[in-house]
């Protein structure tokens, strides 16, 4: 599933300018506080600061220290201090502490704050209250997009979900309206837009009107789509987000991957031989791919025997480093693995996947609800029974009072009163809702109801209350036909469709709206389906240069599909076997690389 086996799709932007063009700014940014300075970072700037400007190019621009913001008083002996943070009011009121202590301390310093992406007049209306306006200089670095790949792009925003979805704070949209706008002005205008969900028109479509050549689709994942991510990932990449955390496209693997006493940060993109051949590949099918890998590594190395010394050299200037190198990332993705199906095995893995289809095809719902208390009386993991609740409401249009009270009870046993919070915060996103009284009423109760005395439908519906609702997810994927039908043999190691990322029972609903909107060319014949996922969808073409855009083929097409909110490995892995599918590359932007945290 490598790109490199897709002989007519057409060539990439090179997105290593992006990084220049931050890089660049940020020097900027700096050298209008000449001389030494200190230098203190937001812990979440961290690993993106080391991917656009590392500490050798920050020190060459007259950084002397760097520290890591953690809201405490300083050490640090600098006569000017830079401040390279997100616009948190917390943060702000950190810092006009700091120079508030200075003052009374008779200190005189100079002080820069550099807001990332933007500032925003909250954090400048803290300065003034706290009486430092004029004590600091602010500005802004704007860095709205990071690439973590070939084909990814991230802004690297995780509070994204929490301040737009739960607090109702749409301000990081705009700032992904801005991004897309930096890509127009980088790359050339898009052809053609399309999007939904209840801010990607609003805020995002207003600032992408200059249409010419290429095309974007726009999704507003965390509104459309909630299943998805609350799937369990079987795709190589997505279990090693699940176990391991990728942060900022590089993971830390321990001890138990490493074999040795330390842990060692790998950088995963395409780059990494092995991990490009892998990463979108079902999980049943890495150890034999690791297994071959490893005899034809083996076989490469005994080309040494029986070599003359020119030979050898050639070998040793030529090979020998590429093969160490590939020894030495094959031994990681081994051991990756084999702590994965520990891991996996003891969590009892099997019986997770099984419950989840079964969720997804609304089938023993009640054999369901029992594992699922099973797993929380058993206190397997906190974060993957929130995860069944959450696909059990969802898939099922809430849950029956009895069964919600039930279970939050039993949770809130098993891991604290605490998480009355989480339930309520997982109420208001809708992601677990307990059904209203007169909910459950179905077809057959409303024509029976009909021919009989209120009385008797009193007690029809208390006999009917055991069944739940119909819900939109049902209906949507009966529509698109996302859960391939039960008893199908699904061959995983030749996938026919994007249902593989899931081990054939699901095709994320994202991925499944973008196929169909590129194959319509638009939304139409879609309707219903949109009115199912609450409208605002648009769509938007460029005049008379996009009736050429449409004449392309898809070999020539670039498509860039944006996920506000953020997005799984299983979508990314989806959308890459439907372009290799298309001959179509699609690139993925997303705010954040959701491994869905559900403690909110």
């Amino acid at each position: 599933m490598a790109h490199t086996e897709w002989r007519d799709a057409p060539e990439l932007p090179d997105f290593s300018l992006l990084k220049r063009l931050a890089r660049d700014q940020l020097i900027f940014l700096l050298e209008q506080l000449p001389g030494k300075k200190d230098l203190f970072i937001d812990s979440d700037l961290m690993s993106p600061l080391d991917r656009i400007a590392n500490v050798t190019i920050l020190k060459q621009h007259e950084v002397d220290k760097l520290y890591k913001v953690e809201l405490k008083p300083i050490v640090s002996s600098s006569d000017q201090l830079c401040f390279l943070i997100r616009p948190r009011i917390q943060t702000v009121k950190w810092i006009s502490d700091l120079v508030n202590a200075d003052k009374v301390a008779g200190r005189f310093r100079r002080y820069k704050i550099i807001f990332t992406p933007q500032k925003f007049y909250a954090c400048e209306t803290v300065l003034e209250e706290q009486g430092v306006y004029g004590d600091v200089t602010t500005d802004e670095w704007n860095f709205y997009i990071l690439p973590l790949d070939d084909d990814i792009l991230s802004l690297e925003l995780p509070e994204f979900f929490r301040d737009n979805f739960l607090e109702g704070d749409q301000r990081w949209v705009t700032t992904a309206g801005s991004a897309l706008h930096l890509l127009q002005s980088v790359y050339g205008s898009f052809s053609k837009v399309y999007g939904i969900g209840r801010c990607a028109k609003v805020r995002i479509c207003d600032k992408t009107l200059n249409l010419t050549d290429e095309q974007i689709l726009v999704d507003e994942n965390m509104d459309v789509d909630f299943v998805t991510p609350l799937c369990s990932q079987v795709v190589y990449e997505g279990l090693v987000d699940d176990l391991f955390r990728i942060k900022c496209g590089s993971v830390e693997f321990g001890p138990d991957v490493t074999s040795s006493d330390k842990s060692i940060k790998v950088m995963l993109n395409s780059q990494d031989k092995v991990f490009s051949e892998i990463r979108n590949e079902h999980f049943s099918n890495v150890f034999g791919f690791l297994s071959q890998k490893a005899k034809n590594l083996q076989t490469a190395y005994d080309k040494r025997r029986g070599m003359d010394i020119q030979q050898m050299k050639a070998f040793v200037s030529d090979e020998l480093k590429g093969l160490k190198q590939e020894h030495r990332l094959l031994s990681l993705h081994i051991g990756a693995s084999e702590s994965m199906m520990k891991k996996k095995t003891k969590q009892d893995f099997q019986e997770l996947l099984k419950t989840e289809h079964s969720l997804l095809e609304g089938f023993e719902i009640r054999e369901c609800i029992t594992y699922i208390e099973e797993h929380i009386n058993r206190q397997v993991s906190m974060i993957d029974s929130l995860r069944l609740l959450c696909l059990l409401s969802i898939t099922e249009n809430g849950l029956l009072s009895k069964d919600y009270r039930s279970l939050k009870a039993q949770y809130l046993q098993s891991y604290g009163i605490k998480h009355l919070l989480t339930f309520a915060n997982l109420r208001q996103l809708g992601l677990l809702e307990e059904q209203q009284a007169g909910e459950t009423l179905t077809v057959m109760e409303s024509k029976v109801g009909k021919l009989v005395n209120d009385k008797t439908v009193g007690k029809l519906t208390d006999a009917f209350s055991s069944l739940a609702k119909k819900s939109n997810f049902r209906a949507l994927s009966k529509r698109l036909a996302l859960v391939p039908k039960s008893g199908e043999e699904y061959d995983l190691r030749v996938p026919r469709d994007m249902a593989y990322v899931f081990s054939g029972a699901y095709i994320p609903l994202s991925c499944k709206l973008i196929e169909q909107v590129l194959e319509r060319d638009g939304w139409t014949g879609l309707e219903e389906v949109t009115r199912m996922l609450n409208g605002q969808e648009f769509a938007v073409t460029g005049g008379s240069s996009s009736s050429e855009a449409r004449n392309k083929t898809d070999a020539q097409r670039i498509v860039l599909v944006m996920f506000l909110g953020g997005c799984t490995f299983s979508e990314i892995s989806a959308l890459r076997f439907l372009g290799k599918e298309r001959d179509t590359y699609y690139v993925q932007q997303m705010e954040y690389m959701v491994n869905i945290k559900l403690s909110i």
